[in-house]
C-alpha cells in the first residue's frame, strides 16, 4: 500500500494534459480553504504537490507554468461567485457567465506563477525550501494590492487583494476568534505566511507532522493569551442602529419604485431607532449617543438636492445624533461618486461626506482597454482616500465603502486614529454565495488588525458588528429586511500591526527568503530528511 510520500512523488511525475489538469485541480481544491467552507486540511495535500512539481520543473518557464496554473485553479474556484453579478444583466452579458471567474484568474495567476519562477532561480533545498517558498508566496500575494494599481501608469485599477490565504482561519465562532488573533501583530498577510509554512511541513514526514502539531498548539496559545474583555465604552462611544433594507439589485438598478424603497428604509429606521433608544436606557453610561446607518448606495435619489427627504428621515429618527447613509452623489464638476453622507439631526442637512477612493475594477471603474461596462451607469470618480470623520458628541469613525475594507493596512487615517470603523456595502450583486461570506471575513480581520470595533451594514446582508478582537456582537443574516442596534465597545490604543502595517509581514517574509538562501542547510538536520 503506497504511503503519502509515494503518492506525492507519483503526482510530481504526471506530465502533459494530465499534469496540467492536475495542477489546476490542486489549485481549485485549495480554494476550499477559503470562507465559507474553511477546509484548511486540504492545503496539507495541495501545497506539497505544488512545491514538489515546481522542484521537478526542468526550467524556470516550466516552474512558472506550475505556479500559474495552480493560481488559475485557485482563483477560478475562489471567485466563482462572480457569476451572480453577471446573471443580473444576463440579457447583455450572457456570454460572460461561464468565463467571468477564469478571466479574473488569468490576471491573478501571474503572481503564483512568479512564485514558481523565483523559487526555481533560488533553488533552495532541505529544510530551507519551505521558508523560501512561504516567503515568496507571501511577498507575491501582497503585491496584488499594489502592482495592479500603480498610480503612475493607471490610476483606475485599484488592486485586488481578495482571498489572501490567511483569511482561511476566519472560522466563525470561538475557534476562529483564537486563530485570527496573531493578525494583530502580523496582519492577514502574516497569517498567509505562517499558513504556507505549516502546510508544507508534512513533506518532512513524521517529524514534520510533529512540528506542525506543536506550531498549531503555539498558535492557539497565542490567541488565548491575547483575547481579553472588550475595552469599556466611553460616554461618546455610540449605539448604532444597523438598517438592512434588503432591496433587490434589479430594483436598485432600474430605480423601479424609489418611493417604496424610501418608505421601506423609513419604517426600518424607526424600528431600529426604537431598539437603539431602549438599549440606551440599559447602559451604565447615561445618554450614550445614538445614530443609525444605511447600506452603500441605499438612498434612492439625489441626496444632495432632496432636502425634503432628508428632513423627513431625521424627523422619523428622533433621538439620533446623526444619520449615516450610502448614496450616489455628483459634485459641482459633474463627477459621480459612491459616497457616505452624514445627516444633521435637526433638519437633515449634510454635515460630512466621504467619497469611495478604491473603486472595483471593471465595475465602478472603467479601464480604457475594456470596451464594455458591466455595472450600469457612468464610471465613478474616486475620492481622496481614507479619512476620519469627527462628529459632535460622538467618537470619530473611519468610513469604508464596500470593497475598500479588503485592503489590509489601508483602512484608517493613521494621523487621526478613529475609535470605530463603519463599512457600508451592497453585496446583493453576488447573491447568497461565498462572496458575501468572504467579504465579511475581511471585515472581521480588519477589526483584529487595527484593534478597533467595526460595523458592517449591508443591503441584503450579511450585516454584522465585531469588537476589537474580532468577536461577533451582532448579525443580520442574508436576504432579510431588518434593523438591529448594538452598543459599541471601546477600542484598543493600538496593535503592532496598526503602527507598523504591512511592513511587518513583508519584513518577516524577506527574512524567511534570506534565511533560506544564506543559512547553511545542515543547521537544522531535524528536517533534512523525510522519514522513510
Amino acid at each position: 500500500m503506497m504511503n503519502a510520500h509515494s503518492v506525492l512523488n507519483k503526482l510530481t511525475t504526471i506530465t502533459g494534459i494530465k499534469g496540467l489538469l492536475l495542477v489546476i485541480g490542486m489549485g481549485g481544491l485549495s480554494a476550499l480553504a477559503f470562507p465559507p467552507t474553511y477546509c484548511i486540511p486540504m492545503l496539507l495535500f495541495t501545497f506539497p504537490v505544488l512545491l514538489l512539481r515546481i522542484e521537478q520543473a526542468p526550467s524556470w518557464k516550466k516552474a512558472f507554468a506550475q505556479g500559474y496554473w495552480f493560481g488559475f485553479g485557485l482563483h477560478t474556484v475562489g471567485l466563482s461567485w462572480l457569476v451572480n453579478a453577471i446573471l443580473i444583466r444576463a440579457q447583455d452579458f450572457w456570454w460572460l457567465v461561464p468565463i467571468v471567474s477564469p478571466l479574473c484568474a488569468i490576471l491573478l495567476a501571474f503572481w503564483t506563477g512568479l512564485v514558481g519562477a523565483l523559487y526555481y532561480w533560488l533553488r533552495p533545498n532541505g529544510w530551507r525550501k519551505i521558508f523560501v517558498f512561504a516567503g515568496l508566496w507571501t511577498v507575491c500575494d501582497m503585491s496584488r494590492a499594489i502592482l495592479l494599481s500603480p498610480s503612475w501608469w493607471n490610476p483606475i485599477l485599484t488592486g485586488f487583494p481578495w482571498n489572501p490565504l490567511g483569511s482561511a482561519w476566519e472560522i466563525p465562532g470561538y475557534v476562529g476568534d483564537l486563530l485570527i488573533q496573531p493578525a494583530a501583530w502580523v496582519g492577514v498577510d502574516g497569517l498567509t505566511l505562517f499558513t504556507v509554512l505549516l502546510v508544507l511541513l508534512p513533506i518532512y514526514g513524521r517529524k514534520g507532522w510533529m512540528m506542525l502539531g506543536i506550531a498549531l498548539v503555539c498558535w492557539v496559545g497565542a490567541g488565548l493569551a491575547r483575547v481579553a474583555p472588550a475595552p469599556v465604552a466611553h460616554k461618546d462611544t455610540p449605539i448604532v442602529a444597523l438598517i438592512q433594507g434588503n432591496i433587490a439589485e434589479d430594483d436598485k438598478i432600474n430605480n423601479t419604485d424609489p418611493r417604496r424603497i424610501f418608505q421601506n428604509y423609513l419604517s426600518l429606521t424607526a424600528e431600529g431607532m426604537q431598539e437603539a433608544l431602549q438599549l440606551q436606557k440599559q447602559q451604565s453610561i447615561p445618554d450614550r449617543p445614538v445614530l443609525f446607518a444605511w447600506p452603500e448606495s441605499a438612498f434612492p435619489g439625489d441626496i444632495t438636492y432632496d432636502s425634503m427627504a432628508r428632513s423627513i428621515l431625521m424627523q422619523e429618527a428622533k433621538g439620533a445624533v446623526a444619520g449615516i447613509l450610502g448614496a450616489i452623489t455628483r459634485d459641482e464638476q459633474g463627477h459621480i461618486h459612491n459616497s457616505l453622507v452624514v445627516l444633521k439631526p435637526e433638519d437633515g442637512a449634510i454635515i460630512a461626506q466621504y467619497d469611495k477612493a478604491k473603486l472595483v475594477p471593471f465595475g465602478e471603474s472603467q479601464p480604457w482597454y475594456i470596451p464594455f461596462h458591466i455595472v450600469p451607469g457612468s464610471p465613478l470618480t474616486p475620492g481622496k482616500g481614507v479619512q476620519t470623520i469627527p462628529l459632535s458628541g460622538v467618537s470619530a469613525f473611519g468610513p469604508l465603502i464596500c470593497y475598500e475594507v479588503i485592503f489590509s493596512g489601508q483602512v484608517i487615517d493613521s494621523s487621526q486614529r478613529p475609535k470605530w470603523l463603519l463599512n457600508l456595502t451592497n453585496d446583493a450583486w453576488y447573491g447568497n454565495s461565498a462572496g458575501p461570506r468572504q467579504h465579511l471575513a475581511a471585515v472581521r480581520l480588519r477589526a483584529v488588525e487595527e484593534g478597533i470595533p467595526i460595523v458592517r451594514v449591508a443591503n441584503t446582508g450579511i450585516s454584522a458588528v465585531f469588537d476589537p478582537y474580532g468577536r461577533e456582537l451582532l448579525r443580520i443574516g442574508w436576504g432579510i429586511g431588518a434593523a438591529k442596534a448594538v452598543a459599541l465597545p471601546g477600542s484598543l490604543s493600538g496593535t503592532i500591526f496598526s503602527y507598523a502595517g504591512r511592513w511587518v509581514p513583508l519584513i518577516i517574509s524577506l527574512i524567511y527568503i534570506l534565511l533560506g538562501i544564506i543559512v547553511p542547510n545542515n543547521t537544522m538536520k531535524i528536517l533534512n530528511k523525510a522519514d522513510e
